[in-house]
């Protein structure tokens, strides 16, 4: 599996050729155009037409068919099919991994963690699926026998988003593959070379054909039509808040399950009886790590007035020994944004606070110039934002940004009120020595996740589930197969009795 010889240019459909983009004119054509850019240097590194509606409706198609074999698989089968793919990926992680930060920008020191933590998440889901996935009986009936059985659900499409691409797939891919569901990957236009790879590995492990096939979508109109396909029997979407309600939209009039891993606007709170130092390099990981690019970073800290001085300076200590730079080398702590419009909008945030008066505290940095300087890429340091408010736009919206914003607070009943002045609910952390207190607290914020001194980290044991507008449904976790299979009642009555 030669990972890392790429041409510009890649022929992409699975099963019906593409045309190249030369030949191909028509407007709605252009607008499904994937055209993946390098974020650390511009240059172009995939470009051709996206599957149409009609091309899609025929791979699922093709997933509708194998779907009627595959579903009599055993478990085990399908087990053992998975347990071989996880282990040709562990065999070219370091590939897989540069492959990676050429196409999203992440360091590539840290690529292979995300491989590792996905090859985590999927054992779990391997370790639990056949209690998951078990006959429930019925209470007992003198001449009845009675159950209810978990049955998989058909062609499922499986929309992934570019920031974490193994980890946000794996959540919905290898539990739908366990319980006997064929998936459409649609992969992110800035994943493209990701989902051909996932495709390739499960194909070699002995993946039955036509049971995973990869979508290369630009256009959302079309991506909304595919959703709408009578053979798609569930979506499992993960990207943005406004992505979440246009599939929403799109699939309203049809009896459809949707499943949304949504955005956030995270928040943490620091009481003054931490240790300050180790919490500021905690969150300062948390806001800055794949450049504030999680859904789950840390987007608003608060932190009590009595260390709030000693805690802002830490943060600033902490950001002198990061480093802006070129992804690929290993030395690098923080690379590009992944887009230029993504660097707009988070310099839009910026700008709005430090019009309304925050004041930007982020230390000097010898690295953090070159995002001024740098001719190429989308390059943005890390910034420290203090004095800011709620009337702010990045203390109430998305920001996706290597951004931190330190908000004083004068009680615990205050950062509360604020944590939860919000419409997202994805996760929030507190951090202080009092457990109990902590405890207390955590009861009180409106987030699908909590932490206590810690932050910016799915367990595979835990759900997975956004609050508010950070989702519907839930991933991982002892429920984390509910949404790949629907339930079946049996009533069988002996014939005899």
């Amino acid at each position: 599996m030669p990972l890392l010889a790429l041409p510009r240019v890649r022929h992409i459909s699975n099963h019906f050729f593409l045309p190249t983009p030369q030949s191909t004119t028509d407007s709605s054509t252009m607008a499904n155009q994937i055209r993946t850019i390098n974020p650390a240097t511009h240059e172009v590194i995939f470009d051709q037409p996206g599957h149409s509606l009609e091309e899609a409706g025929k791979i699922a198609t093709a997933s509708k068919q194998a779907f009627q074999s595959y579903r009599t698989l055993s478990l085990n089968e399908r087990t053992e099919i998975v347990k071989r793919a996880l282990a040709i990926i562990d065999s070219h992680i370091d590939e897989l991994a540069k492959e990676l930060t050429t196409q999203m920008g992440r360091p590539v020191r840290y690529c292979a963690g995300e491989i590792k933590t996905a090859a985590i998440r999927a054992e779990h889901m391997i370790k639990i699926a056949q209690e998951s996935l078990a006959d429930l009986p019925g209470q007992p009936q003198e001449g009845f026998r009675r159950m209810v059985k978990r049955v998989p659900i058909g062609p499922i499409l499986i929309a992934s988003a570019w920031n974490y691409p193994y980890l946000t797939t794996v959540n919905a891919l290898v539990p739908a593959l366990l319980a006997g569901n064929t998936v459409l990957l649609r992969t992110s236009p800035q994943t493209p070379f990701f989902g051909d790879r996932l495709s390739e590995i499960f194909t070699e492990a002995g993946l039955p054909q036509n049971v995973l096939q990869v979508l290369h979508i630009g256009s959302l109109d079309v991506l909304d039509q595919v959703a709408q396909l009578p053979e798609i029997q569930s979506v499992s979407f993960t990207g943005s808040t406004a992505g979440g309600i246009r599939l929403r939209e799109a699939t309203a009039k049809q009896v459809k399950p949707l499943h949304l891993e949504l955005g956030g606007n995270d928040p943490a709170y620091v009481r003054p009886d931490v240790d300050v130092k180790n919490v500021a390099e905690n969150l300062v990981d948390g806001a800055v790590f794949n450049s504030g690019q999680s859904c789950c970073a840390v987007e608003r800290v608060y932190v009590h007035e009595k260390i709030y001085d000693e805690f802002v300076r830490c943060v600033q200590e902490e950001l002198k020994g990061y480093k802006l730079g070129d992804p690929h080398d290993q030395t690098t702590t923080t690379g590009p944004v992944i887009s230029a419009p993504a660097k707009e909008k988070i310099q839009s945030h910026i700008d709005d606070a430090l019009k309304k008066g925050a004041v930007d505290v982020t230390p000097e940095n010898s690295t953090f110039s070159m995002a001024k300087t740098s001719q190429k890429g989308n390059f943005l340091a890390p910034v420290v934002l203090t004095n800011v408010n709620h009337g702010m736009v990045t203390m109430k919206e998305e920001t996706f940004g290597p951004v931190m914003p330190i908000m004083k607070v004068s009680s615990d009943e205050e950062a509360v009120a604020l944590m939860n002045d919000s419409d997202y609910g994805l996760t929030a952390s507190v951090w202080t020595k009092d457990m109990a207190r902590g405890e207390e607290l955590i009861e009180q914020i409106e987030a699908g996740t909590v932490f206590i001194n810690r932050c910016d980290y799915p367990s595979p044991d835990l759900a997975w589930t956004g609050w508010k507008s950070s989702g519907l449904g839930c991933t991982l976790g002892p429920r984390g197969f509910d949404g790949f299979v629907k339930l079946k009642s049996y009533h069988i009555k002996d014939a005899s009795a």
